[in-house]
């Protein structure tokens, strides 16, 4: 078990029963030390659909109690809403989810009342996790409180408004449902401005959704069905709705970073803070000044904290993922956004679907006035760590490492390692290699002229990496 790019990552059967019980315990004695909550306080519970997340939030509820704290369960709620209703009554929250991953993967997602823990919060969770793991015998599941309904519906309400009275009017919409938490709340806010909803692809069985790294079996899917109902959109979320997809009337997804892009010059942003692997059109695709950051949310919202600090106003976050996070307070429709500093699907959906209906346009072509330089992004799976980590350390090994290993694609004219290796080539073209921070995976992310060209070279990137791992040994 380990903290990723955003929370707590494993193998349910790691994570079930004595680890779940003591990293629950840890954050709670993390507040109550740190003077974040006092004996008594609330913190409340979530999760997503996978079938281990009932037991493992028990288990946690029950950690909770035992520390001195109040659990309160929030039931399958998307992960905003679980922060926003948190933050918003003063208290902590810990969300079960793995996010995009499998389902015989899950995780914890942790929140300080102010918001997300950082990378120092995590540092001491781990210290005392250390200290109490041989201490935790007792793991007897909990309990508490429902206010699953009154959490979505404050979620909810903060978006009613948004886009204005009947802002989706005359659009038809597919919410592709799988099995995300955010999946009800969609098909509720769209069709309350006004949207034609079509609910489509409900599973009682978890489906795993990579919303950066879009399958080809659901580019399929949505191609399928944006063709059968004539479909001006398909939206849809992450297992547990904090990164969202949008594809346009063909069912072709729009990248996560162009959501961001779209989200920010929506709210009129002056400050973006996103992290390296965004596209890097970024910079002139606006009148707002660009803060790259390393890949994670805790990283993002360091960058908004930092310009905040500094005096700077409508601050805003994205990843290349597409989930968006506010360090401000922004105007939307006569309603006023507050600051969510967590990653959000449904504010970047909304933003990209009132596109359509003011440009009175297609999508596709909404997408394509951007003009950013075409991005195309994959990941190994079960790629062990181990061999990652050779892998980056040979790159990073020398100049005539990396470029005789990227000889084949060109000429290596500048790097940066940020977050991974990104690699400017001859031709304006790049190529980023970067280890997931929570899987055992090896994510490649391109950028190139155009789509044949980009889908040519992560086919390459994608090759030679798989390449050199089984010349390895």
């Amino acid at each position: 078990m380990k903290f990723g790019t955003s929370g707590l990552r494993g193998l349910v059967t790691d994570l079930q029963g004595h680890t779940s019980a003591l990293y629950a315990t840890a954050f709670g004695r993390y507040l109550l030390d740190a003077g974040l909550a006092k004996p008594g306080d609330r913190v409340f519970v979530a999760g997503d659909y996978r079938p281990s997340t009932p037991d493992i939030a028990a288990t946690c509820m029950g950690a909770l109690a035992r520390t001195g704290l109040v659990p309160i369960d929030c039931g399958a709620i998307p992960t905003p809403a679980l922060a926003c209703y948190a933050m918003a009554r003063g208290a902590a929250s810990l969300m079960v989810t793995g996010s995009h991953i499998p389902a015989d993967r899950n995780g914890i997602k942790f929140y300080r009342p102010d918001g997300e823990i950082d990378k120092r919060d995590e540092q001491r969770i781990n210290q005392i996790a250390a200290e109490l793991s041989d201490a935790i015998r007792d793991l007897t599941p909990g309990g508490g409180s429902d206010e699953s309904s009154a959490a979505m519906e404050t979620f909810l309400a903060r978006y009613r408004t948004m886009l204005g009275k009947d802002g989706l009017s005359g659009l038809r919409i597919g919410v592709y449902q799988h099995s995300s938490v955010a999946r009800d709340g969609l098909v509720d806010i769209l069709s309350g401005f006004g949207a034609d909803v079509i609910a489509l692809g409900r599973s009682d069985t978890f489906i795993p959704v990579d919303t950066e790294a879009v399958s080809a079996d659901t580019i399929q899917l949505l191609a399928g069905w944006s063709a059968e109902h004539r479909l001006d959109a398909i939206v849809s979320a992450d297992g547990d709705g904090d990164r969202p997809l949008v594809a346009d009337e063909n069912g072709a997804p729009l990248r996560g970073d162009l959501l961001g892009l779209i989200a920010a010059k929506f709210l009129g942003a002056s400050v973006v803070v996103t992290p390296v692997t965004s596209n890097s059109g970024i910079e002139a695709s606006g009148t707002f000044e660009v803060i790259r950051t390393k890949v994670g949310s805790p990283f993002v919202i360091d960058g908004m904290n930092t310009a905040t600090a500094a005096g700077k106003s409508a601050i805003m976050g994205f990843e290349a993922n597409g989930g968006v996070l506010t360090a401000s307070s922004f105007q939307s429709g006569g309603t006023t956004l507050g600051a969510l500093p967590t990653r959000d699907s449904f504010l970047p959906i909304l933003a990209c679907l009132a596109l359509p209906k003011s440009e009175a346009r297609p999508l596709s072509a909404i997408a394509s006035s951007f003009n950013l330089p075409f991005a195309s992004a994959d990941r190994l799976e079960n790629f062990p760590v181990d061999t990652s980590a050779a892998f980056m350390t040979f790159l990073r090994g020398g100049a005539d490492n990396l470029g005789s290993f990227l000889r084949p694609l060109g000429e290596v004219l500048s790097t940066s390692d940020i977050d991974g290796l990104r690699v400017t080539l001859s031709g304006g073209r790049t190529i980023h290699f970067r280890p997931s921070g929570n899987a055992p995976e090896m994510r490649c992310y391109v950028e190139a002229a155009d789509e044949t060209s980009s889908a040519a070279l992560l086919r390459q990137g994608m090759t030679m990496i798989q390449q050199w791992a089984a010349n390895r040994h």
